[in-house]
């Protein structure tokens, strides 16, 4: 019996829904530990049981030659350089600007897929960048009119954007022979082993590690760390630039969860940002006819 696959824009939105719960999961968790604390302990959590269910059931094999420097590198720039260094700038700028940095991503993984894999980028691809980069300002203006930030951290907060986008573009390049739950696996416990230093230099207040704290680490490991980037891998490597635009949702489903779980407004910018992050999906997802 052969199983249909999985629509990509089910995956999609799936994978948005799943991503943008960690930014309110965080914020939970945020209260009792350090930002680079929490990160650690969900990384080395999440490899932990990811790679038991590596090689007790699916009885994978190990990764051999290559495929440690591959795994290494990926899980470098899509996990310890990106957190580390988006923590870091967090100490010179405000969250709110951060939700615009995150929505550049799709330029920066269009730009590094045409120069890295000469992967043509199409004209309606990049009107829906645009109107993505859009629709995630109006959404963000209320907090970004409140928002500070100092060049140090606009310049750190862009290293930090471009080593996630290098670490997607990178991951949709290799030819892996490993499977997908192997690969994130590996990724995550080695990029949570190379975040230990970031953690120890920036240690700077006590941590508490009470319920909410574990509640907000079990949700962050199972939907995010597990679910949500098993769903990113697999857009990643059907197509890396199509993949990058649903990120433009995260912010939008940050809101929502934000609204719901801490009381935060829904305002116009929020519906309009929306609508225009929706017609950047509609146009940078249909197929070519």
């Amino acid at each position: 019996m052969t199983h249909k696959p999985v629509s990509p824009i089910l995956t999609g939105l799936l994978f948005a829904i799943s991503w943008a719960s960690a930014s309110v999961a965080g914020k939970f968790g945020l209260f009792s530990v350090e930002p680079l604390v929490l990160f650690n302990i969900r990384f080395l959590g999440a490899g932990g049981i990811l790679l038991a269910y590596v090689y007790l059931v699916e009885r994978s094999r190990l990764p051999s030659g290559a495929e440690w420097k591959q795994l290494t590198l990926f899980g470098a720039f899509n996990t310890t350089l990106y957190l580390g260094i988006f923590v870091f700038a967090l100490h010179f700028i405000s969250p709110g600007i951060t939700t615009l940095a995150i929505a550049l991503n799709p330029l920066f993984i269009s730009i590094f897929s045409a120069l890295w894999m000469k992967r043509k980028v199409l004209a309606r691809e990049w009107l829906s960048i645009a109107l993505g980069i859009g629709g995630v300002i109006v959404a963000s203006y209320p907090l970004l009119k409140t928002s500070h930030a100092s060049p140090t951290g606009m310049i750190l907060l862009g290293f930090s954007m471009i080593a996630y986008s290098l670490g997607a573009v990178y991951y949709a390049s290799v030819n892996w022979k490993l499977s997908r739950t192997s690969i994130n696996a590996w990724q995550v416990l080695i990029g949570g082993l190379l975040l230990i230093p970031f953690t120890v230099v920036m240690h700077e207040k006590e941590n508490h590690f009470d319920l909410r704290f574990w509640l907000s680490l079990a949700w962050l490991i199972f939907p995010v760390s597990i679910l949500a980037v098993q769903l990113w891998l697999r857009l990643l490597k059907s197509d890396a630039v199509k993949a990058s635009l649903w990120l433009y949702l995260c912010p939008v489903f940050g809101f929502l969860y934000a609204a719901i779980l801490l009381g935060e407004p829904i305002t116009l910018y929020t519906l309009f940002g929306t609508a225009l992050v929706m017609t950047a999906l509609y146009i940078g997802q249909r197929k070519k006819v």
